[in-house]
């Protein structure tokens, strides 16, 4: 291949991409933890930092505000979906962009897909801005609560372009092949945010204070700081991600990447849609039984949180390695990959299970009074709920490699089925019977046909002929320049996503929600 540059049409030419370790060969077991390590102690890091604003919100300034933190991160998660469809779906062009060792394609998905992200993600945010009252008026938020939950999720939709394209960038790294830059830039993140919190939610000294709105303002000026930064080394490491100035035409958008991105991405972001208005239906149920069951629920949910960062962490890694061996032809490692990823969900997820089934009392006590009411509600949810998120871990591997191919669509079904067609009726049918039991036992049912559905699909299903792109694959085993993350470098081995935090939607690395 010739160096990078302009062929006479004015594409990017194809540039060599630097032989070296890369997600399409050695050991698929060794390969999968390595990699998955730093996105779990990215996973960590948001997630504690999640946990801590929990705790200094709800020690601070009590139930109520933290019961508003609760429902005003549904609806985070709720507008999240608008964004998360693309993001996810320019990873998995770039992945297999790498994998086929074209750059050129490479380069183009990122300037496409930059300048879409951008205007989705002002779209959100300006829309957030506008709807946050009515929204949390239309779940049912306890009206107690109402006033923090407004005044918190306005200063998170502020910063929501910051958030989503911080999360963009970091997929597309990993995409590429590098999971190892985005826990280090999280660091920094969760470093500054930890640090922020009390001192903008109390206003020791000449800073204000600011209340709930101090927790949202945190999280806003972390990811600002830590967007600026890592623009800033990726720039200067000469990224792949980035758009230099004599690149902006790469700005424009190119028809088949944006056909992609809608066609492939839209059906993930729906995804994300439903999982979201379920979740937001649910919070809703638990909402007629009053502030201390939906406080229960809020710290019930950070743990949740912490169950599913194996599979979370593995499901990134897994949806990275199989788009890069789909790019380079290699289907029947991509099965290889989804048969470990299921087996690692498995056991990593029943550890964590396990490990809280038995501590929970005193884990939750980080989160709720010793002496509060909601804290025995709490133990109860998670002694029915728990164990549901083992059959989770495994679904979401095998829908994360599914949608690494290009076939987007079942897994959506399969969620809109388990969800829609099973927790939440099946949650308001046994309500006269069972009581608040009924929205809990709903959790475990609906993980479980989730699992059915998209491990029927996997084995049985057409993905192995679905397409993003039409990418061939070169001779050249693709490497980005970043070789395999090493052991040392990650920060322990438990994953996760997700999803939950008060100062802002904890996002697995992978992009995905908890359900």
């Amino acid at each position: 291949m010739t160096a990078t540059g302009d062929t006479a049409g004015g594409r990017p030419a194809a540039g060599p991409l630097r032989k070296g370790p890369d997600l399409t060969t050695g050991p698929i077991g060794k390969t999968l933890i390595l990699f998955a390590l730093p996105v779990l102690g990215t996973n960590i890091l948001q997630s504690l930092n999640g946990s801590a604003n929990a705790i200094w919100v709800s020690h601070v300034l009590g139930e109520a505000a933290l019961t508003a933190t609760s429902n005003a991160n549904q609806i985070m998660f709720l507008m999240l979906g608008a964004v998360f469809g693309v993001s996810m779906a320019s990873n998995i062009l770039i992945g297999q962009a790498v994998g086929g060792g074209d750059l050129a394609t490479a380069k183009k998905v990122v300037g496409t897909s930059t300048a879409f992200f951008l205007v989705l993600s002002l779209s959100v945010g300006v829309l957030g801005v506008v709807l946050t009252p009515h929204i949390l008026e239309a779940m049912g938020t306890p009206p107690d609560a109402r006033r923090d939950a407004i005044a918190y999720l306005r200063v998170i939709f502020t910063a929501m372009p910051f958030m989503y394209f911080f999360s963009y960038v970091m997929m597309a790294q990993r995409g590429t092949g590098d999971s190892r830059t985005p826990f280090y830039f999280s660091l920094m993140t969760v470093g500054l945010d930890v640090v922020l919190n009390p001192l903008l939610i109390i206003g020791p000294g000449p800073l204000p204070t600011l209340g709930i709105a101090g927790s949202a303002a945190a999280t806003l000026i972390a990811q600002t700081v830590t967007l600026a930064a890592m623009l800033i080394h990726l720039y200067r490491k000469n990224s792949i991600l980035v758009i230099r100035p004599s690149e902006a035409r790469l700005l424009i958008p190119d028809l088949a990447i944006i056909r992609a991105l809608v066609l492939k991405g839209l059906p993930m972001g729906f995804q994300m849609i439903v999982v979201s208005l379920a979740a937001v239906t649910m919070m809703g149920l638990v909402n007629q039984y009053g502030v201390h069951t939906s406080a229960a629920y809020g710290a019930a949910a950070q743990l949740w949180t912490y169950v599913q960062m194996p599979a979370m962490a593995l499901g990134a890694a897994v949806s990275s390695m199989a788009a890069q061996n789909v790019g380079a032809g290699k289907m029947e490692r991509v099965e290889q990959v989804a048969r470990t990823g299921a087996l690692f969900a498995l056991v990593f997820t029943a550890v964590p299970v396990l490990l809280l089934y038995f501590a929970d009392p005193w884990v939750l006590r980080a989160f709720l009074p010793g002496d509060s009411p909601s804290l025995p509600i709490a133990v109860h949810i998670n002694s029915i709920v728990l164990w549901g998120f083992i059959a989770f871990g495994i679904a979401f591997i095998f829908s994360g490699v599914v949608r690494a191919t290009g076939a987007v669509w079942p897994p959506l079904l399969a969620m809109v089925i388990s969800l829609w067609g099973v927790r939440i009726p099946l949650a308001n049918l046994m309500e006269p019977h069972l009581g608040a039991d009924a929205v809990w036992l709903s959790f475990p049912i609906g993980s479980f046909t989730t699992l059915l559905l998209a491990g029927g699909y996997y084995l049985w299903g057409g993905w192995r002929k679905s397409k993003m792109l039409d990418i061939k694959p070169t001779s050249d085993a693709p490497d980005t320049g970043f070789g395999q993350p090493s052991v040392e470098e990650a920060e322990g081995i438990a994953d996760g996503l997700s999803r939950s935090s008060p100062s802002g939607p904890r996002r697995s690395g992978s992009g995905a929600l908890a359900e």
